[in-house]
């Protein structure tokens, strides 16, 4: 099933729209933990710019964003055959296809190769309800899988990772749930709207846990959450840059640096930064061994590389971009236990959610026994502050980290913080943000 939503959008599509073409954005869903496939429950897609969402129930993983003018029906029937894509895709050993039957009767299958031969064929008279097939491809990349229910015909595309020349192709017939697909009801579908440019929040829930991730999706994509968390990222344990190496660390759909970023060259407390072409940096202190230990300082604009587009690299690696407002929020969704991702505690200014603060601080080097559980390994430290003045402050009290969202005015910016003698994450945006100088952490591009 495809949720469709159908959406106003620029004048630009409104001349595409008049040659009677209609721009669609065609987004897919699935899961892995690690590197193993994942069944997703549900998927809820928030627009974090207009506001509004919508919700995908398993095994509906495909949401379709379509462009058109004025106010058109939305087709919400739930009497409809559908068929469902098949999971996992692509296939390494076999894959499930369930559809939904809406009355009983018979129901044709076809399976084709790219060549359109027939491989398998079967009539099998069906209940109303979800009914679920595995299905083994033998030799060849591509398979069409085709249904047929009273005239109606739904095909879906079924890749085989590695092809197997020796192989025959089956198909089995699993069961069935006496029920129809979840849907979203009309009213809610119609208050989701979308325009390109717009941040979406997309969350997937498997069992208890849930994972999410940003994007501003301009072309068709699939999305894969990971479900993975507490160890290095896949494929990049580490990264080497600027002549030092830091580890990796995966939350979730989420590839962290587990250290501050700590590259530049060392400039007293009392200079400010500039953009003369060297990338600069403070030590606690004046001490480089605390730059070792709890990496740089930045000013904002040092950190930005003098540009003020949320997002940017920056100072951080190539593939790397300094986090936004943003992916804060998912973050500490991801590690509290009482609230989640996409909860609208983490737009508070102040003090957020109940103890994800505890789980991202180092279960040491916190004042007071103010240390953390590091639950997910994120290894927040409390590398202090620079002050407007040139001093230096609360070393062991506090983590401060620069996000690369610019607060109420383009004088300030958002600030996430940790301290020592609270349980909660913080948020808050710093005035004169070309002066402090708060750490830094890295997060990878999606």
């Amino acid at each position: 099933m495809k949720t469709k939503i159908f959406l106003t959008v620029t004048a630009l599509f409104l001349v595409i729209s008049a040659f009677g073409q209609k721009p669609t954005l065609e987004l897919t869903f699935t899961a892995i933990d690690s590197a193993a496939y994942v069944q997703l429950g549900s998927i809820k897609v928030m627009n974090r710019t207009q506001g509004g969402d919508t919700v995908l129930y398993w095994p509906d993983t495909v949401l379709v964003l379509d462009y058109q003018v004025g106010v058109p029906e939305i087709n919400n029937n739930i009497g409809t055959f559908k068929l469902f894509q098949n999971y996992p895709n692509p296939v390494t050993d076999q894959t499930t296809i369930s559809m939904f039957v809406p009355e009983k009767d018979e129901v044709g299958i076809i399976i084709t190769d790219m060549l359109g031969r027939m491989i398998l064929k079967s009539d099998r008279e069906l209940d109303k309800g979800i009914h679920s097939f595995n299905f083994a491809p033998g030799s060849g990349s591509l398979f069409f899988f085709t249904a047929q229910w009273r005239g109606n015909s739904s095909s879906i595309k079924i890749l085989q990772a590695a092809s197997n020349s020796y192989g025959v192709s089956s198909l089995e017939y699993i069961g069935s749930e006496a029920s129809s697909p979840q849907l979203k009801a009309t009213e809610d579908i119609q208050s989701f709207s979308f325009n390109l440019g717009d941040e979406l929040l997309c969350i997937g829930y498997a069992n208890s846990l849930q994972s999410g991730m940003l994007d501003v999706p301009e072309t068709s994509a699939t999305y894969t959450f990971q479900f993975a968390t507490n160890i290095p990222c896949l494929g990049t344990p580490t990264v080497e840059y600027e002549g030092q190496v830091y580890n990796t660390i995966q939350i979730f759909s989420q590839c962290w640096l587990k250290e501050n970023l700590n590259v530049g060259t060392m400039i007293q407390g009392y200079q400010e930064m500039n953009d003369n072409g060297i990338m600069e940096k403070y030590c606690y202190n004046n001490e480089p061994d605390s730059c070792t230990k709890y990496g740089g300082l930045y000013q904002w604009w040092e950190m930005m590389q003098y540009t003020t587009q949320q997002g940017v690299q920056g100072i951080c690696p190539q593939g790397w971009h300094i986090p936004t407002d943003e992916d804060w929020k998912v973050l500490e969704g991801a590690v509290d236990s009482q609230y989640g991702i996409g909860d609208q505690t983490w737009d508070n200014w102040g003090y957020m959610g109940f103890d994800a603060g505890t789980n991202l601080k180092t279960t040491n080097g916190w004042y007071g026994g103010g240390n953390g559980t590091d639950l997910f390994g994120f290894s927040g430290l409390p590398g202090g502050v620079r002050w407007s003045n040139g001093a230096f402050n609360d070393v062991g009290y506090a983590g401060n980290w620069w996000t690369s969202t610019e607060g109420s005015s383009s004088s300030n910016a958002w600030v996430h913080s940790l301290y020592y003698n609270d349980p909660q994450a913080v948020r808050w945006y710093s005035d004169y943000a070309s002066y402090y100088g708060y750490s830094v952490r890295c997060v990878r591009d999606y």
